[in-house]
């Protein structure tokens, strides 16, 4: 992988059969399933927590995630809920943290932007822009200087590239060649400004180069070329030749946050969105299964036990009980030492 290249997803790579397609399908499904769902209870407002959403980014975290192992660590932003689930997190104690459970993974505590999942490697989650970014630089470092075979990866809107800490933590994660692969879902919107009102350049990629590393741009709807360059990523990291910044162009579905469809933000959002439909990552997946000879009845009782899986979760936190008082300064204040 050359610095600053763009890749249509067709070059010589990691191998992808038909059990590894259909195990990405699996996930990207699920966490299609979960987020139209959640986009239901929304508009009903049984949950009532700011909710950002990742229908049409499913590939992203499906191609990354299958490239990772169990000991890999992620970190994720306010638009999360597919790195929890591509991880492996369980998709119960997503669903009552949203409802402000004390089942939910972070205990009723932070809800839809504040995940945190350490047994399957996901250290946690925050809404602030970019602000996950150095900590998984810091993640790296340590992995590093433990002589662990760990890589570490932060996912991040393409708003998050015009902060400080993009720069910063690139830097410095190159300079001690550290294990990193930084993933870019780039979805041309930050919040509601399209990426050519906010930079000269529509070329985040190159980011990579100026910085000495790798800079890839790659077609973030196709899981299979995510996650090839994922794979060829994790090999320079886990042999020490140091970080990748991945650039995987999308786009999202629904709005910055909440449920709309969000057509008319912008003055070219409703069109680009009529046009990016088409292109949906899981259709184009399940054309690709169906062409390596899978059956549709399969394909239709995923979607069938995926609904029934999401179904009882959300059963499970509609049942769960809230935290109790005695928790609410919990976590807020230090608790002072007693002395021996």
């Amino acid at each position: 992988m050359k610095n600053g290249r763009k890749s249509n997803g067709k070059a010589n790579g990691a191998l992808v059969d038909q059990a590894l397609l259909w195990e990405m399908y699996k996930s990207m499904v699920r966490i299609r399933i979960t987020e139209e769902l959640i986009a239901e209870l929304l508009e009903k407002k049984e949950i009532g927590c700011a909710t950002h959403l990742y229908t049409g980014q499913e590939a992203i975290a499906a191609g990354v995630c299958a490239a990772l192992t169990k000991e890999d660590y992620i970190f994720g932003g306010h638009r999360s809920h597919g790195h929890y689930l591509a991880k492996g997190g369980d998709v119960r104690t997503l669903m009552a943290e949203l409802y402000g459970k004390v089942s939910g993974c972070a205990r009723g505590r932070g809800g839809s932007m504040h995940l945190v999942a350490p047994e399957v490697g996901l250290l946690g989650t925050v809404p602030l822009v970019a602000a996950t970014i150095p900590i998984a630089v810091g993640a790296a470092l340590a992995s590093k200087l433990r002589g662990e075979q760990r890589v570490s990866v932060p996912f991040f809107g393409d708003g998050a590239t015009e902060e400080g800490h993009f720069h910063e933590s690139l830097n410095l994660a190159a300079v001690h060649r550290l294990p990193v692969i930084f993933v870019c879902e780039n979805n041309l919107y930050s919040s509601h400004m399209h990426i050519s009102e906010r930079r000269a350049k529509d070329n985040i990629y190159k980011s990579g180069e100026a910085h000495g590393m790798p800079g890839l741009s790659m077609d973030g709807n196709d899981v299979v070329a995510v996650y090839r360059a994922t794979v060829e990523a994790v090999h320079r990291a886990r042999k020490g030749e140091g970080p990748t910044l991945l650039e995987c162009r999308t786009y999202r579905w629904r709005g910055h946050v909440g449920p709309s469809m969000d057509m008319d933000v912008g003055v070219k959002r409703s069109n680009e969105l009529r046009d990016w439909l088409p292109k949906d990552p899981i259709v184009r997946t399940k054309t690709q299964l169906v062409e390596l000879g899978m059956k549709n009845t399969k394909i239709e009782e995923l979607e069938r036990t995926v609904k029934l899986e999401i179904q009882n979760a959300i059963r499970f936190a509609r049942e769960s009980s809230y935290p109790p008082e005695t928790e609410l300064k919990t976590h807020v204040f230090v608790s002072p030492r007693v002395a021996n």
